[in-house]
């Protein structure tokens, strides 16, 4: 598993009692339920995910260790909470609090790393599905069409195709392998260490790739990075691919660029409203893959939530950092 970089958490064992509290949302079966209540030496409370229930509020409240993605509200007004392991990569139902102060008391870790494997392998999927027709053949089997020589001449090799990926974490690396293979030339974009650092070489070298991927988190620096400009300046028939945040492109301006055939074609885990409403352009939209936010699962996705945090639960019994603490400071 593919770990992001820990930071130093703002408590240890040391500052909680011998019988903290777990509280748990999230949907598990009775397997997986007994496997926490091996990792926790304290009481543990399952509450069903986004109940509301007023004991569930009651209980978050007076625990010290929360797993899932409870009400911001609650979190919030939980004095006793000490660390929240989401189970999620994405924090931003949770940016908005005052995080100077509660953090001093509140260590927010998320899965940072959980899903490289997954997401990759979708956007791979996805990528491969649009050049090699897939996506218009899986449509003509449900017409039962036969339409073999008007499919096979558009049809494109994925090997030696230029590749930008916007990002540079656990994700964007695990993508970068899986495209070796092909003798793909991959680039990518990210302020520290990318190829391409700043806004205005990203405009200038747009233009020279086949793919571009978007796998950045949504901040205030990526909303709208993939503005109408920019859509124009893809290379024709560029493929676009978006498994980050849905903010992060015009979605009017991407869908006049595929509806008009400038582009090749689009692949879409995330999108700006989701569920996509019925109507939406992108359900009809010609040459779009809609994965509709799936490319994180996987079947054994909960217990390797499970496995993160009982790793970190021992992290944090041993004195050590834990793994993917949230910096509020940069939004993720």
């Amino acid at each position: 598993m593919v770990r992001a970089p820990h930071a130093p958490q703002a408590f240890d064992r040391a500052d909680l009692p011998p019988d903290a509290g777990l509280y748990v949302e999230l949907a598990l079966d009775a397997a997986e339920q007994e496997r926490l209540r091996a990792v926790a030496p304290g009481p543990v409370w399952f509450a069903e995910p986004d109940s509301g229930s007023i004991d569930d509020a009651r209980v978050l409240a007076e625990s010290h260790i929360a797993l899932g993605n409870p009400r911001p509200d609650w979190v919030e007004k939980a004095p006793q909470l000490r660390w929240l392991q989401l189970a999620s990569v994405g924090v931003d139902r949770y940016v908005g609090f005052d995080w100077p102060a509660l953090g001093q008391r509140l260590t927010v870790t998320n899965l940072g790393g959980l899903f490289a494997d997954p997401v990759a392998e979708t956007c791979l999927a996805g990528i491969l599905a649009l050049y090699r027709g897939v996506d218009v053949l899986a449509g003509l089997r449900t017409r039962e069409t036969w339409s073999k020589l008007d499919v096979r001449p558009g049809l494109r090799l994925l090997g030696g195709a230029s590749v930008l990926i916007l990002g540079k974490g656990s994700i964007a690396l695990r993508l970068a392998e899986l495209l070796a293979p092909f003798g793909c030339s991959v680039a990518h974009f990210a302020r520290g260490d990318g190829d391409i650092r700043t806004r205005q070489q990203l405009d200038a070298r747009l233009p020279e790739f086949d793919i571009v991927v978007g796998l950045l988190p949504d901040t205030a620096g990526t909303a709208d990075l993939i503005d109408r400009r920019r859509i124009d300046g893809l290379r024709p028939g560029a493929v676009f691919v978006n498994a980050g945040r849905g903010t992060l492109a015009d979605e009017d301006a991407l869908v006049a660029a595929l509806a008009s055939g400038r582009l090749g074609g689009a692949v879409l885990d995330v999108t700006r409203e989701e569920p996509l409403p019925a109507g939406h352009p992108l359900w009809s939209c010609p040459n779009v893959i809609l994965t509709q936010h799936t490319a994180g699962g996987s079947r054994d996705e909960t217990e390797r939530v499970i496995d993160l945090f009982a790793d970190n639960w021992q992290r944090l019994a041993g004195g050590e950092p834990l793994h993917n603490v949230v910096r509020w400071s940069q939004g993720y």
